[in-house]
């Protein structure tokens, strides 16, 4: 007698014994490994970019940290006064190590000489001033009124110079007609004239010997007189005379750098 055998179908196909292939669920992914995890280098991370923020932002500060300077903006001689004139604010970074006179001393600088002629665009140092000038010791001090044609192209204060008598003054000096009434004049100022005319004339300052000013004086009393600037003397020679400086440094630079 037959008995039924409780039974597990099988699969059905070319091999009609084997077992179907199991299948994965819809939607579930393969198992993947775990990531591994690094906070020492996301730490420096987060360090190195808060690190180039402080560091752009403490450029951007010192970028903006300006203050104002005196730069020279027209010739000054060696001896003569730096005007207000010859002056210009510009600024300059803070702690660059550049030596300058801070602007709000320009007044005070007024005052003063200058100790060694002095360039245009020149930012303006303490060594470049001095509070005296010693062009007129043992010298005495005269006045010649230049008239356009008689001033030397480029004279300006701190130049030596020769004084002549161009024309006869009538008998009245004792000069004659081409001859040199003095020698190494120094110039101490120079007054240009308002007016552009023929007739205007320039009041140049000059420090002559003892000995031949009542010659000089005479001779420009008549308008009779013209100079020369002597080679190696004019615009930019000479040094500085052996006084200090009066004008102070400002406390942020470092005094002796350039």
């Amino acid at each position: 007698m037959s008995r039924d055998r409780g039974t597990i179908p099988r699969g059905t196909g070319p091999d009609p014994g084997a077992w179907p292939a199991p299948t994965a669920p819809r939607g579930r992914r393969l198992p993947s490994a775990p990531r591994e995890r690094r906070p020492a280098l996301a730490a420096l991370a987060v360090v190195l970019i808060v690190g180039g923020g402080l560091v752009a932002a403490l450029l951007v500060i010192k970028a903006g940290n300006k203050t104002g300077a005196i730069e020279i903006t027209q010739p000054v001689g060696q001896g003569q006064r730096i005007p207000l004139s010859a002056m210009q604010d510009v600024q300059v970074t803070t702690g660059s190590g550049l030596t300058y006179v801070p602007w709000n001393q320009a007044s005070q600088v007024a005052r003063v000489y200058a100790a060694f002629p002095i360039a245009p665009g020149t930012l303006l140092t303490p060594q470049m001033t001095t509070s005296g000038t010693n062009l007129a010791a043992g010298r005495d001090v005269l006045g010649l009124a230049l008239k356009d044609g008689e001033l030397p192209s480029g004279l300006q204060a701190g130049d030596h110079i020769d004084v002549f008598e161009v024309s006869s003054a009538g008998g009245t000096c004792p000069g004659r007609p081409g001859s040199t009434l003095t020698t190494d004049a120094v110039v101490l100022s120079i007054g240009r004239p308002a007016s552009t005319t023929g007739t205007a004339v320039s009041d140049v300052q000059v420090a002559v010997n003892p000995i031949d000013a009542g010659s000089v004086a005479c001779s420009a009393a008549n308008g009779v007189v013209g100079v020369a600037i002597l080679p190696g003397t004019g615009q930019g020679a000479g040094g500085p005379p052996a006084t200090s400086p009066p004008v102070s440094p400002p406390a942020s630079s470092s005094a002796g750098t350039g």
